[in-house]
């Protein structure tokens, strides 16, 4: 599942590097194996500070805007993704997302913001749920943090629909869209996802009974 994620994410044009940001866990070697292999960068920080995880990773990259997507979006959109870095980059505001506001599909996941931003917002707090969720103290400061959210187009307009990666049941489907999709073309789109799960409206059973964590 990671491989479709990071060969999704060097489809996205605005993107120069990728970093994967994982834990100084033994458990999280095999990762690393997997970033040399796939030839991109890694960091390996905190399990539950994330966001110094974050800083780390992007400093290890020298970036100066973080594009982050989490490791259970397998199937995330390139185009989306270059959607929301391209609105970030022709706004002045700190925080740019497609999912603070929920409307397209669990899955489509992008935040972009600075490095410099993301450091500020580190000095602010010390709240464990803060360093948890990288880009939460920016979201509950607006004031502070100006955003803006991508809204979905009606054709992509499905927030409940699950295409995350969490349990036993979103690899069931996850495995079943790859499968038919991915055979005529592995960039297939968050449009052909929703077409395809339309066509098949029985697979929505697959993990219907997963409850999503609330966006915290």
């Amino acid at each position: 599942m990671l491989y479709y994620l990071i060969n999704r994410l060097k489809a996205v044009p605005s993107i120069n590097e990728i970093v994967l940001a994982t834990t100084v866990n033994v458990t999280d070697d095999i990762l690393i194996d997997f970033a040399k292999q796939e030839n991109i960068l890694f960091y390996r920080g905190s399990e539950e500070d994330v966001m110094s995880r974050v800083i780390g990773a992007a400093e290890t990259a020298s970036a100066d805007v973080i594009v982050e997507i989490t490791g259970d979006c397998p199937i995330i959109d390139p185009d989306l993704v270059e959607q929301t870095i391209q609105m970030y980059l022709h706004h002045e505001v700190a925080y740019v997302s497609n999912c603070h506001i929920r409307s397209y599909p669990d899955g489509m996941d992008t935040q972009v913001f600075s490095l410099e931003s993301l450091k500020r917002s580190a000095s602010m707090t010390d709240d464990p749920l803060d360093r948890e969720h990288v880009s939460l103290h920016m979201r509950n400061h607006p004031e502070i943090f100006p955003h803006l959210c991508l809204i979905a187009p009606p054709s992509l307009h499905w927030p409940d629909l699950r295409l995350t990666l969490d349990e036993q049941s979103d690899y069931i489907l996850l495995k079943n869209i790859i499968e038919t999709l991915g055979s005529k073309n592995l960039l297939f789109s968050c449009l052909d996802t929703i077409q395809l799960l339309k066509q098949n409206p029985d697979w929505l059973e697959m993990n219907r009974n997963v409850i999503r964590k609330g966006d915290t």
